[in-house]
């Protein structure tokens, strides 16, 4: 899994998305360890600019526990880079130097106050509301779900700062048809994750949730 580089760096995250572009998984078909081993290697959701690898985040965490059971054995991934020392300890001053002046109290209160000032006037001031639109794909375990039933309990939902938009029902495979419903949620107040969550507490209808598309608005 060392092709995706560090996976805390947004460089590591962005080979990762070019590559889950047209995969849904990191190997194979279906999920494994090696989604797991990757999935651990991020340590937690990507930015929604990186939609490939946030779109295949979300149904890895759907999973809970159940991960654990994925087939294959865990490759390792890195996840951080050692740095290396290159100073010399003779060109470290841990004393300082005796010819620094020291900070003139009087400027650096002058300085706080106004750094205070400034930050409570930044916080008082209202900002626009980040919203994003979401298409999520919810997918039943059968062609016998009654997926009217399953839209009516999705949409049962209510979270301060979800709205829930339009939807169909597309062709999945062998006559399955998956539910894509658009929702529109406010980025301080709606956790993606936790959408999912609820959406699959509806066991007996969804199978699994994918993020199909992520865009702020």
């Amino acid at each position: 899994m060392t092709k995706f580089g560090n996976l805390t760096t947004d460089s590591g995250v962005q080979a990762l998305n070019d590559y889950l572009g047209d995969r849904s998984y990191v190997e194979g078909h279906s999920p494994s360890q090696a989604d797991v081993a990757v999935f651990e290697g991020l340590g937690k959701a990507p930015n929604p600019q990186f939609a490939h690898v946030l779109r295949w985040y979300s149904h890895i965490s759907s999973f809970g526990e159940g991960r654990s059971k994925f087939p294959g054995s865990k490759p390792a991934v890195p996840s951080k880079v050692e740095v290396k020392e290159e100073e010399d300890d003779d060109e470290v001053d841990l004393f300082g130097s005796d010819d620094d002046e020291e900070e003139d109290a009087e400027a650096a209160r002058v300085r706080e106050e106004r750094l205070a000032s400034y930050a409570a006037k930044k916080a008082a001031k209202p900002g626009p509301i980040a919203k994003s639109q979401i298409l999520l794909d919810c997918k039943p375990w059968d062609d016998e779900t009654d997926m009217k039933a399953m839209e009516d309990m999705v949409r049962t939902i209510s979270m301060d700062g979800l709205v829930w938009g339009g939807s169909k029902l597309n062709p999945l495979a062998f006559g399955i048809m998956k539910l894509s419903i658009l929702c529109t949620v406010e980025d301080a107040k709606v956790s993606v994750d936790d959408l999912i969550e609820k959406i699959m507490e509806f066991e007996d209808f969804v199978q699994s949730v994918d993020v199909a598309a992520f865009n702020k608005v």
